[in-house]
Order: C-alpha cells, then structure tokens, then sequence
C-alpha cells in the first residue's frame, strides 16, 4: 500500500532469533515492587542477543531486557526481573514482554502479559486479564545519535487480543504526516527520516478503515535523531 513518492522507506526488519520456550509466566508487584517469573532456557536478560551486529540498528549495551508498558506510556526497559517502581493509586493496562537487546520484542504467546490491574498503597488490590484488542507501542523512542542509530529506525509495537492482516484489522501507522498501512505483525526498518523530533502514530482500524474503540487508541510517540560530530571523521 506504500507510495512510491512518500519520503519515509518502511521495510520488514530480518528475521531473529526466536527464543522458543522463552516465557513471561507470571508477575507479582507488592511494597511498589514488580517481580517477574521468566521461564526457558534460550533467553536470558542483560546478554547481547546474537545477531546484534548484524541488525545495523539501534542496540542497548546492557543487554537483553523486559519492556514494560503501563497505559501505553513509554516503556519501562527492566534488566533484573525484580525492580521496585512506585505507582500511584489506580487503575492501570499493563503489557510486558521480552525482548532483545536491540529492543524487539518476542512475539511469541507466552512471552508477554497483559493485565488490567488496580494499585491501592503500592500493592495490586484487583487483577485479570485484557479483554480488549490494543496495539502498544513500543519503538522507536527517545534519543538516536549518529549513523548507526539514525539511518535504520526500527518500528515495533505489540498486539493484544487481535491480528492483522490485508483483509482484517489494520495498523495505520502515521510517520511525521505521512501514511503506512501495516498488515502484518512484525518489525520494520524506517529509514530516511530527518535529523530533530519525528512523530509517530499507531491507530488499530478495522477491516473497513475505521478506527476501533479501544483504549489508548491511537497512540502517539515523539523521538529524536541528532548527528554526530564524529561521523564526520
């Protein structure tokens, strides 16, 4: 669906390693402290996921993290599976998953969780699970300096209760003004955005382009892209 006269080149992002048992299995927040119970052998947090090198994008040098989202805000990049984070009185749509160092996330099943939750005094006083079909984003988001972060972006968000496809459910996604429709749930690689603050807008639309009534639907995020001075070295 992508013109040929739009300035921003959304391509798949190569395919990574897959972590099959890799596993969410359950969390617990207690005294304003998360705590994650990670099952499987494959994946670890805070080691470099192996391809890195190879993904020509932007990479965290701590490693390997769990990404959680609460409302949809920016994400929370944890690298220990227990971590204290203090949270106000109320009602809360929480998504974690796992992800790789280069910040995708796994989009496997069991790898993430979604729950709508309700903290009173630092503990979580009601829990169950999302009923509702979202889309989270994740990235890009923050600060990229120089080359190696700038010129490939990678664009990732998350599903809850729903897929995508060219006859179903749509991502519109909306890059500084200009329009992509995404049908399949997966990374991409954005490349000739420019230098300053770019703008980033997820709506889940329905089959007949209609925005959904979902929460936190659409979503939008604002990062930045800056040279740098060594590059030119």
């Amino acid at each position: 669906m992508e013109e040929p006269t739009q300035k921003y080149k959304l391509t798949p992002m190569d395919n990574s390693p897959s972590y099959p048992d890799a596993e969410l299995a359950s969390f617990t927040y207690k005294n304003n402290t998360f705590d994650f119970n990670i099952k499987g052998d494959s994946y670890k947090l805070g080691v470099q996921t192996s391809d890195a090198p190879e993904k020509r994008c932007a990479n965290s040098a701590k490693g390997q993290h769990i990404h959680v989202i609460l409302n949809n805000e920016p994400y929370l990049a944890e690298y220990e599976n227990k971590f204290e984070h203090p949270l106000e009185n109320g009602n809360y749509y929480m998504v974690s998953f796992l992800s790789r160092s280069y910040h995708e996330s796994i989009k496997s099943p069991k790898a993430s969780i979604g729950e709508f939750f309700t903290v009173d005094n630092g503990n979580l006083t009601s829990e169950k699970p999302i009923d509702k079909p979202m889309v989270i984003y994740s990235r890009p988001k923050g600060l990229y300096v120089g080359k190696a972060e700038t010129e490939r972006v990678m664009l990732d968000f998350y599903l809850v209760n729903t897929e995508i496809s060219p006859s179903g459910n749509k991502i519109l996604a909306n890059i500084n003004g200009e329009t992509h429709f995404i049908t399949e749930w997966q990374p991409y690689i954005i490349e000739g955005l420019p230098m300053g603050e770019n703008t980033i807008t997820l709506t889940l639309i329905n089959e007949k382009g209609l925005k959904m009534e979902t929460p936190y639907n659409p979503v939008s995020r604002t990062f930045t892209l800056k040279e740098d001075i060594s590059d030119e070295k």
